[in-house]
């Protein structure tokens, strides 16, 4: 599940809309109480639903949540499950972390937990270069889930590769082939463009040298290059695929993460980091944050002030205006205004009290 997912889901509005979450199990035997939990979490959305609605008023509803349940794959769940119904639409996603177990009936299906998860797990893009056909993966620490959509995958159909390459008198074959590959690339490339730009993540590119040279050649999206594994990957199963390029992505984020660390005194210097959650709040509301650095175990409640614009501590965290999670919201607040994550260990950023802001200007 990626942000277009998620943003396809939040457009929706319908009452009633169910939302149903729960954690998951990879292996047995945990994942035998899975099916257990699934039916006893859709009795209680039953229940909940005909306290409020006729049945006729329901019935299409409760008949594509039927539906939709009978078809889980347990033997392929991950962390995390999450079931969205209403009258005219459902969809379940395993989740490659952990959500909390609810039942939710209202007018817009729950995505929060989704997102904050999200924000606070390593994801990354992997493009699996090859003519038959180029793949494209959404990677969540070492799970990688395929894309099924946006033109991927994609295969390369004309001269040199599922058609033959031209002949004739003056025609070099090779230079063509060549030619015809570029051509594929940068389709390739184009249809990776608007996944980046909503979701810019990290990317690891795979293939054999010849694609790779040639990808290298047209690609407009070098920047984001983390990771490239040399290779012919064309019949690996996803699972295959993860366990060979998640330890190069790993071990590029973890020197990423020290790269930032060691530029933060020079960006103290400059006056363009904020500190403190209350600080890093206002700054990014602000559009500001340029590229936030939070120790992954940070959490921390906080009201607002009278006027909505100053962050301050939850002396009661159970009072009605507290925000459970402040810094789960300045994470999302600089993504959504274009800025980065990056979680760093705990007590790295013990000087900044777990969390520094990289301002913009």
């Amino acid at each position: 599940m990626n942000r277009q997912d998620i943003q396809a889901v939040q457009a929706i509005s319908a009452y009633p809309s169910l939302t149903i979450t729960l954690p998951t199990h990879r292996t047995a035997p945990d994942n035998q109480q899975d099916p257990i939990r699934v039916r006893n979490l859709v009795a209680q959305a039953r229940d909940q639903l005909r306290a409020e609605f006729s049945h006729r008023e329901i019935a299409a509803l409760l008949e594509r949540l039927e539906r939709l349940t009978a078809n889980i794959d347990y033997r392929h769940a991950l962390d995390g499950l999450v079931i969205f119904v209403n009258t005219d639409f459902d969809a379940k996603f395993y989740l490659p972390f952990t959500v909390p177990e609810r039942v939710v009936v209202a007018d817009r299906f729950l995505t929060r937990d989704l997102v904050f998860a999200m924000n606070r797990t390593l994801r990354y893009w992997v493009l699996a270069l090859s003519e038959q056909p180029t793949r494209l993966f959404e990677g969540t620490l070492d799970t990688l889930v395929e894309i099924q959509s946006g033109g991927f995958p994609m295969t390369h159909e004309g001269p040199g590769g599922a058609a033959p390459l031209p002949g004739g008198f003056g025609i070099n074959p090779s230079a063509h082939r060549d030619e015809r590959h570029r051509q594929f690339f940068r389709s390739v490339d184009a249809a990776l463009k608007p996944f980046l730009a909503q979701d810019p993540l990290p990317l690891g590119v795979v293939g054999v040298d010849r694609y790779l040279a040639f990808w290298d050649e047209v690609t407009t999206h070098k920047e984001f290059i983390r990771a490239i594994l040399q290779g012919n990957y064309d019949q690996a199963s996803p699972h295959e695929l993860a366990k060979a390029i998640w330890p190069l992505i790993e071990k590029a984020q973890t020197e990423r993460v020290q790269r930032h660390l060691n530029e933060l005194d020079g960006y103290v210097s400059q006056g363009r980091v904020a500190a403190t959650v209350g600080e890093a709040w206002r700054k990014a509301h602000e559009g500001r944050g340029k590229l936030l650095l939070v120790e992954k175990d940070y959490h921390e409640a906080g009201r607002l002030d009278e006027t909505g614009l100053l962050l301050l501590p939850a002396n009661d965290p159970n009072a009605p205006d507290v925000i459970p999670d402040a810094v789960d919201e300045v994470i999302e607040t600089v993504l959504s205004k274009g800025g980065e994550v990056v979680f760093t260990e705990n007590g790295q950023l013990a000087d900044y009290q777990r969390i520094a802001l990289i301002l913009r200007y």
